[in-house]
């Protein structure tokens, strides 16, 4: 017997976004200590769909051992010796840092451990941007690709945190050619009030997208979750706004809230949600051992996507 998650169909936005990716030039991508089943078989599998050219960081025996015992083929695959996790994430931001890889992709490892060589202030990749993460959602019954962030990255972001996180999220929509996108800030209600930080925190936003500070997308709130997604909510609470009823970016207080919505959604309406972390001189996919094959996939694409308009956009001169 199916259970509930088998009997909903799947929807096809992540196989655009795959299909879209293998158009492009497949990214040279580091791999940060693929130690384990999941994290090797997810990156040879987007190598095979031809999204990325793996190379491989970390104890090279060790790499060849999980590959030997779950029948997972190296031929053609470089691999560059680290001794240990700590060894692996730092040498492959070194290679990402000399140019050698356009993506960065968490193996084995705890995210955590990774970070920690990306955000060095003298080895790592850091850009004058907050580093965030955003969740690339794919939602049964729901029409369009939903980004939630940031809920995994900033635990309790300021201002100006946030409008950093708006900004990776944007472009991460323009880049990948989604368009312009609506962008919700989050809260409990759709009124300003001092009782809720975080609606105050939604006002600043917005007048900043007024001024300019935030570009790229249309920007409202604060926004309750209802009156973000259902134009019938909107309706009922008399709000005009093109992106009330309408988002798609879904920019959330902090970190608690952004994770337990995602995995709300994840578990209970059986979304699919891939990851990638922007702000750095590189987009860093993270993927979890929990994750199916469809969205390390998804990870992939949408980091390749952003990658080839990066490069796109370094190409053109400036005028």
């Amino acid at each position: 017997m199916l259970d509930a998650a088998d009997a909903l169909p799947k929807t096809s936005k992540y196989d655009r976004l795959i299909a879209a990716a293998r158009a492009c030039e497949a990214a040279p991508t580091m791999v940060a200590h693929p130690c384990d089943e999941t994290s090797l078989r997810g990156a040879l599998e987007a190598a095979e769909a031809g999204l990325i050219v793996p190379i491989l960081v970390g104890p090279e025996a060790k790499i060849g051992s999980v590959a030997a015992e779950h029948g997972l083929d190296l031929t053609g695959i470089e691999m560059i010796d680290a001794p240990h996790s700590h060894a692996a994430a730092a040498k492959a931001v070194e290679l990402v840092r000399e140019g050698r890889g356009e993506l960065l992709m968490k193996g084995s490892l705890h995210t955590d451990e990774l970070m920690k060589a990306v955000t060095s202030s003298a080895t790592g990749l850091r850009t004058e941007r907050r580093l965030s993460h955003v969740f690339v959602m794919d939602v049964p019954g729901h029409a369009e690709t939903l980004f939630i962030t940031d809920a995994a990255i900033n635990i309790f972001p300021d201002l100006d945190a946030k409008r950093d996180i708006i900004q990776n999220a944007i472009d991460l929509w323009v880049g990948i050619g989604m368009g312009t996108p609506r962008v919700a800030v989050l809260s409990a209600v759709e009124t300003v009030t001092t009782k809720i930080p975080s609606t105050i925190d939604a006002a600043a936003l917005c007048k900043m997208a007024d001024r300019g500070q935030i570009t790229g997308g249309l920007v409202d709130g604060p926004l309750a979750f209802d009156n973000a997604i259902s134009p019938e909510a909107a309706a009922i609470k008399g709000i005009v706004s093109p992106v009330a009823g309408r988002a798609q970016i879904l920019v959330v207080p902090d970190l608690e809230a952004g994770n337990m919505l995602a995995k709300n959604l994840t578990f209970l309406a059986h979304a699919d949600a891939a990851g990638i972390v922007l702000g750095a001189r590189v987009p860093i996919i993270l993927t979890s051992r929990a994750d199916s094959v469809r969205t390390r996939l998804a990870s992939c694409a949408v980091a390749t996507l952003y990658a080839a308009a990066r490069r796109t956009a370094a190409a053109v001169p400036a005028v």
